[in-house]
């Protein structure tokens, strides 16, 4: 990669978001790139529903279909291979999305979506990649129109498209395919190693927090599953008797995606919520006026925010620096009584292997593990004598310092790869890198690369990847048939 160089020649695109672009490149509307397509499913023709997840286009899998009858199929649209899939809608409010997708697949998909079919002077992979392309540079973050700035054919009809000769454009998708390969290893590698670090941190809180310090301590059964047998003068408690209250986030009808304003006070979700630290974006954050009419919601300190949807066992301690903060719509603040509870012990034991199991098994809703004050409140916890809860915060914080540390660095790592590749894709499609070369000399690269790949990545997938599913993240999969 670091041996690209730029072409001998350029041209002025007359685009300032596409600068100089080669200059035996050619600058086309997007209408004579592409051509809307859209075959309604009448008579339910197909049964297969296909969805847009990630930037790609997946088979939905039955058990999934909630809500839908088979009638309801017919208001669908028929999706062939090659076809391209546009999520048009929302631009307004989630930039973070993969707006676009390469069917692999015949099938169907709802109607809310655009499906463009790439026109004879682009290939399908190259038509759906320059798309991909633009869609990381923000491009269409400019166009939409009505309240929620939706896309639709107009948008795409005088888009200016950079369309290489075939030959190129095929070197292209060549070059960004096995970058993206071997990128793809890298991150799951990183991934493995993050959830290994994370099971053994994990394990030693769990040990910590369940039979304390010392190894010879008498233990009895404490009736509760998940905790087994504890330390004999240990007592315990559910969390409704030493809850000063317990309270769920604003009503999605009380907090209205028009509140959020840029800069304003930190409204915390559970995306927020990572590693017992709470971590502000500064995206979601409302006014001082908000904040005081959902006043019942600010967090004081020593609350601790719970995030009561997705993935369970996200919990983080409010500090001085996060009084007056908000807690989200999907979160849950617990403000403990005095006296019952050191905060970095409940702390530890919130985020626990054990809590989270058990929340696991008592949530409810069918699609996404959901918590209410209700199951909360009945959650048994060791509670050893306060010293000794001191003891076990400070070991359990010095026993993770070279774990946290570790994670720390492979989560910077992944980003910026992460941010590598972005740059790289959009440099490339924009022609500000010549990979004609690179890609000639690349090897091979068929079914057994293929297989080898899934073969890596059946064996480093990690158990969970907390922030991919809470953050709406992914590998940034460029290709939908890789």
């Amino acid at each position: 990669m670091a041996t690209l160089k730029p072409y001998l020649a350029y041209k002025d695109s007359g685009l300032p978001w596409l600068g100089d672009v080669p200059a035996h490149w050619t600058q086309l509307s997007g209408r004579a790139c592409y051509r809307e397509r859209k075959v309604p499913n009448i008579g339910l023709q197909e049964t297969t529903v296909l969805s847009l997840s990630y930037g790609q286009i997946v088979i939905k899998p039955v058990e999934k279909l909630h809500g839908l009858v088979p009638a309801s199929f017919e208001t669908y649209q028929i999706i062939d291979p090659g076809d391209i899939v546009v999520r048009p809608t929302d631009l307004q409010n989630d930039w973070n999305s993969l707006r676009f997708g390469l069917s692999q697949h015949r099938g169907i998909i709802t109607s809310a979506y655009m499906c463009l079919h790439a026109e004879d002077v682009m290939t399908r992979e190259y038509g759906h990649l320059l798309l991909h392309a633009y869609d990381l540079k923000k491009v269409f973050y400019g166009l939409g129109s009505g309240l929620r700035q939706n896309l639709d054919w107009r948008d795409f009809k005088y888009l200016p498209c950079l369309v290489p000769p075939l030959y190129e454009q095929a070197a292209i998708v060549r070059y960004l395919d096995h970058v993206d390969r071997r990128i793809r290893r890298y991150i799951r590698a990183k991934l493995k190693l993050i959830a290994l670090l994370n099971e053994q941190k994990q394990a030693i809180i769990h040990q910590a927090v369940t039979r304390g310090l010392d190894p010879n301590v008498r233990l009895k059964p404490s009736g509760v599953e998940w905790l087994g047998e504890v330390p004999e003068h240990w007592i315990e408690h559910v969390i409704g008797q030493v809850a000063e209250s317990l309270q769920t986030g604003p009503f999605g009808s009380q907090l209205h995606a028009s509140d959020y304003v840029e800069g304003g006070i930190p409204v915390i979700n559970p995306l927020h919520l990572r590693n017992g630290r709470i971590l502000a974006d500064t995206k979601f954050a409302v006014s001082s006026d908000t904040v005081e009419r959902l006043s019942r919601h600010k967090l004081e300190a020593g609350d601790l925010v719970i995030g009561r949807r997705g993935e369970l066992g996200r919990c983080g301690l409010v500090g001085i620096a996060e009084v007056g903060w908000l807690c989200g719509t999907g979160s849950m603040r617990l403000r403990p009584k005095s006296g019952f509870f050191h905060p970095q012990y409940l702390l530890l034991l919130l985020t626990s292997r054990g809590v989270r199991e058990f929340l696991s098994l008592i949530s409810v809703g069918a699609t996404m593990e959901n918590l209410n004050t209700s199951i909360v409140s009945r959650i048994h916890l060791p509670c050893p004598p306060m010293s000794e809860q001191e003891q076990i915060a400070i070991f359990v914080d010095q026993s993770s310092i070279t774990m946290e540390q570790a994670i720390d660095h492979a989560q910077r790592q992944i980003a910026l790869i992460r941010e590598y590749r972005t740059r790289l894709i959009a440099d490339v499609v924009t022609g500000k890198l010549d990979v004609r070369a690179a890609a000639a000399a690349l090897p091979e690269e068929g079914e057994a690369a293929e297989a080898q790949d899934e073969a890596f990545e059946e064996s480093t997938e990690p158990d969970a990847d907390p922030d991919a599913a809470a953050e709406g993240e992914s590998d940034g999969i460029i290709f939908a048939d890789t």
